[in-house]
């Protein structure tokens, strides 16, 4: 059998943070994604560099080795090696990459580089129905928002961003200051079910442009539960659905409310959202709301695909491989690796 008609086997590895998962895709076509999660950093209130970067260690060997065996394939039969390259933490991002090009040498077989921003857009592709390009996608997470004009699988603008914070680091803050376990933003949208989503007001700081900014939405939280509960110290739980509901009210609207500006200017009609705040319940029904009201295609990942995982670093490997687009054994991980037309 010639290359030209061998399968496109790639395994995806992502690390960038405190999952640690692998993919293996087949001529663009997800077989298998496999996570595991990272139950240390609950005590702590968040994640821990340190500890993220040992538990990386303790799970990649095990996590690809399932990978492989629930897509059917050898190690020998991979066609390349992708691996998230960053944004993300120096120490977890390392793992995966030194663990991804030591695999790929002694296969001999490329490796490809991956921006984790980026496979959240492509996260779309992996079930249909998938958008068309051009399309407008938000992608919400806990240490970006942007708002991203995608032009074609690998060529991608940023038309806004966060100038502060991040949606997912507000909802995770704002859980802290309600005394929520870690991860809070899962438990405010939990909590938020229940809860009247105008009982309170908090502030929405305004950016320029198509930019965001939650900075000033957290210190309003945080000096408004301090004024609320200075005379009632069971304010918190006395209140906490409609405490959830609305802080969650807030940051969705302040998201919305820049995404169909966006689509205004750019008269984009196919809207999506990616990133794991996508996950929210609130976000997803908000942006389905919006694009029926306005007759745009609304489009959404699956659950699994929003938060981090390693079948959208495979299937943007798998783009990448098509294009050629391979990386030396000389790469690095980049902790800060904006995303950009490429």
């Amino acid at each position: 059998m010639s290359n030209k008609n061998k399968d496109v086997i790639i395994l995806g590895i992502e690390s960038s943070c405190d999952d640690t998962s692998a993919a293996v895709c087949i001529n663009g076509e997800l077989k298998s994604n496999v996570i595991a999660n990272q139950s240390v950093h609950e005590k702590y209130g968040g994640v821990v560099p340190e500890l993220a970067s040992r538990a990386h260690q303790q799970q990649i060997v095990p996590v690809v080795h399932t990978a492989l065996e629930e897509a059917g394939v050898t190690k020998e039969q991979l066609s390349a090696v992708a691996f998230t390259v960053g944004p993300g933490l120096l120490g977890s991002l390392l793992v995966g990459s030194t663990f991804g090009k030591s695999l790929a040498l002694g296969l001999g077989i490329p490796i490809i580089t991956v921006n984790h921003m980026q496979a959240h857009v492509l996260a779309h592709f992996i079930d249909d129905p998938s958008p068309s390009f051009p399309f407008l996608c938000l992608t919400v997470s806990g240490g970006h928002t942007q708002l991203v004009l995608v032009h074609d699988y690998l060529k991608m603008e940023v038309i806004g961003e966060t100038i502060d914070d991040a949606a997912g680091e507000a909802f995770d803050k704002s859980a802290k200051m309600l005394g929520l376990k870690y991860p809070g933003g899962p438990l405010v949208d939990k909590f938020a079910r229940t809860g009247n989503p105008k009982a309170f007001e908090f502030a929405r700081p305004k950016a320029p442009g198509l930019n965001f900014s939650f900075s000033g939405f957290k210190t309003s939280v945080l000096y408004s539960l301090r004024k609320w509960g200075k005379d009632q110290p069971t304010f918190v739980e006395d209140h906490l659905e409609d405490l959830c509901a609305s802080i969650q009210h807030t940051i969705v609207d302040v998201l919305l409310k820049k995404l169909k500006q966006a689509a205004k200017q750019t008269g984009s009609t196919q809207l999506g959202i990616a990133g794991g705040v996508s996950a929210n319940s609130g976000l997803r029904q908000g942006f389905e709301s919006l694009c029926k009201n306005h007759q745009w295609e609304a489009f959404i990942p699956a659950f699994q695909y929003c938060t981090d995982n390693a079948a959208m670093i495979a299937y943007t490997g798998y783009q990448m491989y098509l294009k050629g687009d391979f990386a030396d054994q000389s790469v690095s991980p980049k902790p800060r690796f904006p995303l950009g037309i490429v």
